[in-house]
């Protein structure tokens, strides 16, 4: 994707920016937006650009068709058995820097989800900061089924679901729907019509928007340190430091400055 702004309509992947809000869309939906080699390299470098363009406050991924995605496409699974181990190790690699790239994204980002997402698409769904699903969207972690693991995925689905849950789904490869997705945690709304899941998706962005850039950034970091970090004194001298720093930035002086004088931060232009 080297001119994201002259690709194909028929691209795997399709990148739009609208004002603040960059689009990744899934864009296979005749084979149910099933992911491969090139595909992750795709959503990889769009990724990339979004997080690079200062204007983007928010990535949202979503897909076109009747499914977010069916995982990994057989077709592409089915040639990667006949490759040796050090070529499939260098393929878990490139779908392990999706996963960190994503995860590790410093804009926020959303996930839009109907139908099925199945393997690696519960992947990339732990990997967003927010998640609103169809009521009729189906999740299943199906490795072990075709004698395999969810293994290049687990830390970001086990972040997302917890280590107990991780050890029924993983190993039962049971189909669950929207509403139990929403019980693990692994989605934040449910929604009847892929209609409310827009409006709510474009509510998501409306506030994230209006929010600081530098702080959302900063809290980003705060939720990853604050949730991996053992030592209380350390987490307590980051986060005192953190709300110091942020207290006398410009950022937080506008933003104090126009909550008194009750105008909008110039953020919001």
């Amino acid at each position: 994707m080297s001119n994201l702004k002259n690709q194909r309509t028929d691209s795997p992947l399709l990148f739009q920016v609208e004002g603040s809000v960059a689009k990744l869309t899934l864009n296979k939906p005749d084979v149910s937006n099933a992911f491969d080699a090139e595909l992750i390299r795709l959503i990889t470098t769009a990724v990339t650009t979004a997080e690079q363009d200062k204007n983007v406050r928010v990535i949202v991924l979503q897909a076109n068709g009747k499914h977010f995605s069916a995982g990994a496409d057989l077709q592409w699974m089915k040639s990667m058995a006949n490759e040796n181990y050090d070529y499939n190790f260098a393929d878990a690699k490139q779908l392990a820097h999706l996963m960190q790239t994503l995860n590790n994204c410093s804009k926020v980002t959303i996930a839009r989800v109907q139908g099925a997402a199945y393997g690696g698409a519960i992947g990339l769904i732990a990997c967003c900061d927010i998640v609103a699903a169809t009521a009729d969207a189906r999740f299943c972690l199906s490795e072990v089924k075709l004698g395999l693991s969810p293994a290049v995925i687990s830390p970001f689905v086990i972040e997302a679901i917890g280590v107990r849950q991780a050890r029924r789904y993983f190993l039962t490869a049971e189909r669950f729907e929207a509403k139990k997705a929403l019980e693990l945690n692994l989605v934040h709304s449910v929604f009847v019509t892929e209609t409310e899941v827009d409006e709510q998706i474009q509510t998501w962005c409306q506030q994230v928007s209006q929010n600081a850039p530098s702080a959302l950034l900063a809290t980003k970091h705060l939720i990853k340190r604050v949730s991996i970090e053992t030592d209380t004194e350390s987490i307590s001298d980051y986060t005192c430091n953190l709300i110091a720093t942020l207290r006398v930035a410009e950022e937080g002086q506008e933003g104090m400055s126009a909550f008194f004088e009750r105008r909008s931060p110039n953020w919001n232009g």
